[in-house]
């Protein structure tokens, strides 16, 4: 029986833990405590790497670190200093949909450099992959995770062990039907920003992939709407399989009748004809894994045992 979200391969380069340039921007909200970033900053040079930290994560602006044009240019420096391999966002928020139609994803795509982070940072993601197929990664953030008070160990291992690899396995525990064996493209990320971007230049058309979501502080009723709203776009049952991450904040009321997160995906495995599985460790939580967005993911699950194998997300 494989064990619960564990990683068990690594090659070898994942092995030599590579020191890398790591920057810190706020294209989004403003940062909300300024001694995330130092503890962050502290961590990842205690590891042997190298921080750059943009003016905007000291900045704010109204609910944002500073005003639209100041962070296009943030995501610029970030893609042009040639000191920075991986560009990790401070926190999320919102912001992003605000930039996308500035955004010079030609010239972010040909800068090769690897983008992290989740929450409103899936709005990038989507458009990028959208634009140039560029895979980005979905994974911890500088405030939440790398600058957390007590930083989880799974998440950074799990971080630093797929950039470092070419390829990388996760076993996990997942909820759904099985046998299944199945592969393609990676891709989804934060539902609210999936369905925003519906039927816009920047999402994207992915035919045969694996598509996982998550969110925070919505209500299920509002998730199965929204969970419609990609049905009623068609890109539900092009995909080989859905897979739910952490969905948290969640808070029932005395209307809902036992309407509950259990109803609202028995719901979803009957009416949207593509296989649905819960339980990735991912999303709004402490311990995330670290996903390629437009990466190769093949998923095999016998007895809700599940392997996640990720490749072809290497520049």
């Amino acid at each position: 029986m494989w064990a619960a979200a564990k990683r068990v391969f690594r090659c070898a380069s994942a092995l030599t833990k590579p020191s890398y340039g790591i920057g810190f921007y706020a294209p989004a909200g403003f940062t909300t405590d300024p001694s995330a970033i130092v503890r962050a900053v502290s961590r990842l040079e205690g590891e042997g790497h190298r921080v750059v930290v943009d003016p905007t994560v000291a900045s704010r602006w109204q609910r944002f670190s500073a005003p639209d044009g100041e962070r296009l240019a943030a995501i610029m420096r970030m893609a042009n200093d040639p000191k920075v391999d991986i560009a990790i966002a401070v926190r999320g928020g919102y912001g992003w949909s605000r930039l996308l139609d500035g955004i010079d994803f030609g010239a972010i795509a040909a800068a090769r450099k690897w983008w992290l982070g989740h929450s409103d940072f899936t709005a990038f993601q989507l458009s990028a992959l959208a634009h140039e197929g560029m895979v980005s990664f979905a994974g911890p953030m500088a405030a939440y995770d790398f600058g957390a008070e007590a930083p989880s160990a799974f998440t950074s291992e799990h971080c630093w062990g797929l950039l470092g690899a070419d390829q990388y396995t996760v076993d996990c525990r997942l909820d759904g039907p099985g046998p299944f064996d199945d592969e393609g493209i990676l891709w989804g990320g934060n539902l609210a920003m999936l369905s925003h971007l519906v039927g816009t230049s920047h999402f994207p058309h992915i035919d045969g992939g694996i598509l996982f979501i998550e969110d925070t502080g919505e209500h299920p009723y509002r998730i199965e709407r929204m969970l419609y709203q990609l049905h009623f776009a068609g890109a539900l049952e092009q995909q080989r399989a859905v897979i739910l991450g952490d969905f948290s904040g969640i808070e029932l009321g005395a209307n809902d009748n036992g309407y509950d997160v259990d109803a609202m995906i028995e719901h979803a495995r009957s009416r949207f004809g593509v296989p649905v599985f819960r339980g990735l460790p991912f999303g709004h939580c402490r311990d995330k894994l670290t996903l390629p967005v437009g990466g190769h993911c093949r998923l095999t699950v016998r007895d809700r045992a599940s392997r996640l194998t990720f490749s072809r997300y290497k520049y």
